[in-house]
């Protein structure tokens, strides 16, 4: 499997605008009507995946094998956020990205995430046997 070269720096951004499907409430990990944290990570993985999609080959794929998580500020119901994903290193097959969350100025979340570059049908050929 050949691999592509990405330069650290490459980066991407998402948007989400929260709604009650968004809340700690409704998946589960508290009780108070704001931007769950498992959201939030979630938000972060999809900046990565963007940041890496248009530059993978036919065939691989990325997906995610650590991350971890500071979660500073609360967001509520309606407000929008964004991550802002960037590659800081590449270590072989292992894409090490820094992402922050943020509602306009205000840093919601940190997150690091780290993805691997594999082949996708070989993925998924031992996911499912």
């Amino acid at each position: 499997m050949e691999l592509p070269e990405f330069p650290p720096g490459l980066s991407a951004r998402v948007e989400l605008t929260v709604t009650d499907a968004d809340t700690a409430q409704a998946l589960g990990s508290g009780d108070v009507p704001v931007l769950a944290t498992p959201r939030v990570l979630a938000l972060a993985e999809a900046a990565t995946v963007a940041a890496t999609a248009r530059h993978l080959p036919g065939g691989l794929t990325t997906v995610g094998v650590r991350a971890e998580i500071s979660h500073l500020a609360p967001t509520p119901v309606g407000r929008q956020v964004h991550a802002l994903a960037t590659l800081a290193k590449v270590e072989a097959r292992k894409l090490h990205f820094e992402v922050v969350v943020r509602m306009g100025e205000t840093l919601v979340a940190e997150v690091t995430v780290e993805r691997m570059m594999l082949d996708r049908q070989r993925f998924i050929e031992k996911a499912i046997s």
